[in-house]
């Protein structure tokens, strides 16, 4: 009896753990698969070019793909600002100065409400300190309309045109984020200055790459006294205080000068401070790769000088630089917001973040009306997103690195 439970028990373990030949066949054939799947992978991986490499990198830093997808959206709205923006640039109604952001509702005394909308506000002066305060009117209520015909713009000076993304109808009011002192409204302006403060910092980056590239490229190729002479200049430049030394440049810009002119200046301004550390790293990567077998087989080619330097050595760190331009641009934006808030770069009628944050350089009127303060939070946010995304990218720039 107990010879017989014990022989059950051997048949069942050797049925249970000795695999069958199907059971043989899968795994076999998922090994193989497995196989398969790893050498496509190797392969890929050994033919891809180095931007698909950076880009495989890139896709794994969540942060980074997050803060490029939210870089799209503003410049995105940057450059469609005229439809976006509630109002025109040219808006403003003084009996509405100062007027605090409008709260968007889904419930009324009437109950709940599927679509939202904003009540109408009544403005009261107060008879001894004489300044006006808003209460929502509840008589009046005003449902947020998409797509809606508001006031005439031309849509990037083509054409003129009524239609704005969101608005509201006739006799109400549609104040976001506030207004400003002659009852401008603050979202508007905000969505308008984008279009300034960030393309300010592409050109001004862009001019900054260009002399960076030009000088960087000429002092590590060459070297000797030519290379001293660069290296004392940008020593020379690098040594005045980053701010006073734009504001001094900037006090020289004509009062005269027209809006586009003063737009371009400021952007000079920029750049001519900002190509010295580029010109720096391109100079240090030259010396490290001229004396490379590459570069001297292009020499011993007959290749010349330039297309050397252009065709041979340049391409060979351009993700690098490509980085360095990324984390460069937080600055520009930086620079021009600090020089328009000190009154010293864009004026108006030009419209930027640093423009808009003037208002916001008295305390007692931004403890009355600290709505004045937010395009402080879209610059400190496009910075974040912008390091942010140069940070995956400096990691990308090297995709063998396995950290």
């Amino acid at each position: 009896m107990r010879f017989c439970q014990f022989y059950r028990k051997v048949l069942y373990r050797a049925k249970n753990e000795i695999p069958s030949v199907s059971n043989l066949t899968t795994s076999s054939s998922k090994n193989t698969k497995d196989e398969t799947l790893d050498n496509d992978l190797r392969k890929s991986f050994s033919t891809a070019s180095q931007w698909q490499l950076m880009w495989w990198k890139f896709r794994r830093h969540r942060i980074a793909v997050w803060s490029m997808m939210m870089l799209a959206c503003l410049y995105l709205m940057a450059l469609f600002c005229e439809f976006l923006a509630p109002y025109p640039l040219s808006f403003q109604d003084t009996s509405y100065a100062y007027a605090p952001p409008q709260r968007i509702h889904f419930i009324s005394d009437d109950g709940l409400h599927l679509w939202p909308f904003v009540y109408g506000l009544k403005g009261k002066r107060d008879p001894e300190t004489l300044q006006k305060s808003y209460q929502e009117d509840k008589k009046h209520k005003y449902p947020i309309q998409l797509f809606t015909q508001g006031h005439p713009y031309r849509f990037w000076g083509l054409f003129e045109t009524k239609i704005h993304l969101i608005g509201i109808g006739d006799g109400g009011t549609l104040f976001l984020l506030g207004t400003d002192s002659m009852g401008r409204d603050l979202l508007s302006r905000i969505i308008y200055g984008a279009r300034i403060s960030l393309t300010i910092g592409l050109i001004g980056v862009g001019m900054s790459f260009f002399l960076g590239l030009l000088i960087g490229v000429v002092s590590g190729y060459y070297g000797g006294w030519v290379d001293n002479v660069i290296q004392r200049i940008i020593e020379i430049i690098r040594s005045f205080p980053q701010i006073p030394l734009w504001m001094a440049l900037s006090a020289v810009l004509p009062s005269t000068w027209s809006p586009i002119q003063i737009y371009f200046g400021i952007t000079v301004v920029l750049s001519i401070i900002g190509w010295t550390g580029l010109a720096r790293q391109v100079r240090s990567k030259i010396l490290s790769l001229r004396e490379e077998d590459f570069a001297t087989a292009a020499m011993l080619a007959g290749a010349s000088q330039i297309r050397i330097m252009l065709h041979h050595l340049l391409p060979s760190f351009m993700s690098h630089i490509i980085v360095s331009l990324t984390l460069a641009i937080p600055g520009m934006i930086i620079g021009e917001t600090s020089l328009s808030f000190l009154g010293l770069g864009l004026r108006p009628p030009i419209t930027s973040w640093g423009v808009l944050l003037q208002e916001a350089q008295n305390i007692q009127t931004v403890a009355f009306y600290p709505w004045l303060l937010t395009p402080s939070v879209f610059v400190i946010l496009t910075v974040l997103v912008f390091n942010f995304m140069g940070d995956g990218l400096r990691d990308a720039a090297d995709p063998y690195d396995r950290g």
